[in-house]
């Protein structure tokens, strides 16, 4: 399968509480529910396509946690096209300490993490895609698991909240897949991970 990421992120990067005010209230983040005002219906269609195209999802604890108490268990939720694809597809979460995943359709991935992820990529085809969880995300990044990034980039600052890419992490080249920009200003990026970059050295004669 081929691993890509899907993550809804501010102009600064912040992909923090998308949902509710109160959805992820951690290292005292009260800017909550940024996303719902600014989404519309070309987003949406998006969104439902990506998840719709999914093999399997990957999640790490916390947004699976979150997802679990809203697209698993809110009846309204649960039926709309991205519930159905949550619901209706394998479940996997990278944690160390959840045992009993009560969402049905779950496994837990732990142990060798790298391994398993690699195990899992290569058991069929299709896509495994992982929903926010940014910790993840990074930890795969840095261990060269991830094929391609879906981004979501919408037109406003947060300044402040847990970011996508950290402040010191793996240099990665992309190639761009495909890019448009919706009527509400929102750009759709998606990337494919192209090894380390280039970078440009310099020259012995500084007037060169």
């Amino acid at each position: 399968m081929r691993l890509t990421t899907t993550t809804n992120v501010s102009v600064d990067g912040v992909m923090q509480g998308l949902g509710r005010d109160d959805e992820d209230r951690r290292g005292g983040f009260v800017r909550g529910g940024w996303v719902i005002p600014l989404t519309g219906t070309e987003e949406m269609d998006h969104i439902n396509e990506v998840y719709g195209g999914a093999t399997a999802f990957l999640f790490g604890r916390q947004t699976y946690e979150i997802f679990a108490r809203s697209w698993g268990a809110v009846p309204e939720m649960m039926a709309s096209p991205i519930g159905v694809a949550l619901n209706g597809r394998p479940k996997y979460v990278v944690s160390t300490s959840l045992t009993d995943p009560t969402w049905a359709g779950t496994s837990v991935v732990a142990g060798d993490i790298a391994a398993a992820i690699r195990e899992l990529k290569a058991q069929q085809d299709g896509e495994l895609v992982v929903p926010g969880s940014g910790f993840l995300v990074r930890w795969l990044l840095a261990n060269g698991l991830v094929d391609q990034l879906d981004l979501l980039i919408y037109p406003v600052i947060i300044g402040q909240g847990t970011r996508l890419f950290s402040d010191s992490g793996p240099d990665i080249a992309l190639e761009l897949v495909s890019s448009r920009t919706t009527s509400r200003g929102i750009t759709i990026q998606t990337y494919r991970t192209a090894g380390r970059p280039e970078y440009a050295r310099a020259t012995a004669d500084p007037n060169v």
